[in-house]
């Protein structure tokens, strides 16, 4: 019976280290299930017979029989400073002369050619096929057909029957992460069976398109322009190979509980009932005090712990001083090695760029893509993102800080790993060479000097 004892004991011993190692093993296995990669993704590039020239814009201003010569000076010079260029695109209805009588299938023919186009050169460029995809998820914000979108899109590609299938509306120019954050708690909830997502980022302007007088809703002429796109992610372990980028963190913020910030693009009806976006001059405001409160918790997950140490010390001595107000500068650089930011307009960009110590460099990005695509709304990042990989600069193992602002206010961020050296040119690549521009001044605008007669200027929004 002695001799038993010290045999039972080892048997014992062994099988609690096997049942360790087993449920270590499987801890791993599923972390491992549990990441999210960009496999790749497809920004889309409108027909050429869509650009919104600057000729363009002022035979759309000028056929508009609501229009005044105060309101034509006024939209000349939001357009002449908004930071847009001359090869931007628009919805077709608006060539067709039919901006004030658009109807629903103008937003569906609108979405038709981006969904036919991107998607399908997404699928051209991965390899992958649309039965492949286990989870949609299309953001679109103020266009919501039924059937919905993402619905359309698996009924023109034959998706399979048990694809789950997701469509998010109104959430802004920031949803492309609300989508990106689903599909990764979709992988970790599905771990370790292999996912592989679809996420589609657009916007629908044939809708929203404003035609009427109220000033503070004539600003989206100036800025939002059509675009989207097409981004393929997966948890297979066995792709990470394949991958561009791991994603590490991602993290959503909104202040909506403050009566300015969720006031600062609004979508109503204007004295004569038309609806359309109003957009608040406390906008950039808004977006910093966003992006302050996002960083609030993102900080802690990128920056290294010296840069960590010194900001706690900075904060204990404030404190011991008594001052009333704390201020601390938080050096980004430390933990990020690119800023992709949305290009939502001029004021935007550098009210971040002041504000968090950003240098031009790292806001090159963005303003060059406000400047060629516009406004692309959620897509806008996606078309930044192309520009750094068309420039050649995202190298193996930099660290990309995406951060998208949108209604109610909200800003969403998410860090990336760059897994490989990356230069593909994608939608960018007929035009690369010819950025950065040294100014995004409107120089077409010159022929059109009597904008600047008006005594009173208060289009200082830009």
């Amino acid at each position: 019976m002695m001799e038993l004892i010290p045999l039972s004991a080892v048997l014992m011993m062994l099988a609690i280290t096997l049942t360790m190692g087993s449920l270590a093993w499987k801890a791993t296995y599923r972390h491992r299930h549990s990441q999210c990669y960009l496999l790749d993704y497809v920004c889309y590039k409108p027909s050429d017979d869509r650009k919104m020239t600057t000729d363009m814009a002022v035979s759309v201003l000028e056929r508009n029989k609501q229009f005044g010569v105060a309101e034509l000076r006024y939209l000349f010079r939001l357009y002449s400073r908004a930071g847009v260029g001359e090869q931007t695109y628009i919805p077709s209805c608006v060539f067709a002369g039919r901006e004030n009588f658009r109807n629903h299938q103008d937003g569906v023919d609108e979405m038709d050619a981006f969904f036919k186009d991107a998607i399908a050169g997404l699928f051209a460029k991965t390899g992958f096929s649309p039965r492949d995809v286990d989870v949609l998820l299309v953001n679109v914000n103020v266009f919501c057909p039924e059937p919905c979108l993402s619905s359309r899109i698996v009924q023109h590609y034959g998706m399979r029957e048990d694809i789950a299938a997701y469509n998010v509306s109104g959430m802004g120019c920031s949803a492309t992460l609300v989508c990106l954050g689903i599909a990764q708690n979709v992988m970790r909830a599905r771990a370790p069976r292999p996912v592989l997502a679809l996420v589609v980022s657009s916007e629908a302007l044939s809708p929203g398109w404003y035609c009427g007088k109220d000033r503070s809703m004539m600003l989206g002429f100036a800025l939002f322009r059509c675009g989207g796109a097409a981004a393929l992610l997966t948890n297979n372990p066995a792709l990470c190979g394949r991958a561009k980028m791991k994603l590490r963190h991602i993290v959503r913020a909104t202040v909506a509980a403050n009566d300015d910030a969720y006031s600062a693009i609004l979508q109503r009806e204007d004295a004569d009932n038309i609806a359309g976006f109003s957009i608040n001059k406390t906008l950039p405001k808004a977006a910093v005090r966003a992006f302050a409160t996002n960083l609030k918790r993102l900080v802690p997950r990128i920056l290294p712990a010296r840069e960590l140490i010194r900001l706690t010390t900075d904060l204990i001595r404030q404190k011991m001083l008594r001052r009333e107000r704390v201020k601390i500068n938080v050096n980004l650089k430390t933990g990020v090695d690119h800023f992709c930011l949305h290009s939502g307009g001029v004021a935007v960009i550098e009210a971040v760029k002041k504000n968090f110590g950003l240098d031009e460099v790292d806001v090159e990005p963005s303003r060059m893509t406000l400047h060629r695509w516009g406004n692309t709304s959620a897509s806008s990042v996606w078309y930044v993102l192309s520009y750094m990989e068309g420039k050649g600069r995202l190298k193996r193992g930099d660290r990309v800080l995406m951060v998208t602002f949108g209604s109610g206010f909200k800003c969403n961020s998410c860090m990336w790993d760059v897994m490989g050296d990356i230069a593909d040119k994608g939608a960018w690549e007929e035009c690369i060479d010819e950025y950065p521009v040294e100014s995004t001044a409107n120089v077409s605008l010159d022929k059109y000097g009597w904008i600047n007669d008006a005594d009173h200027d208060d289009s200082s929004f830009f």
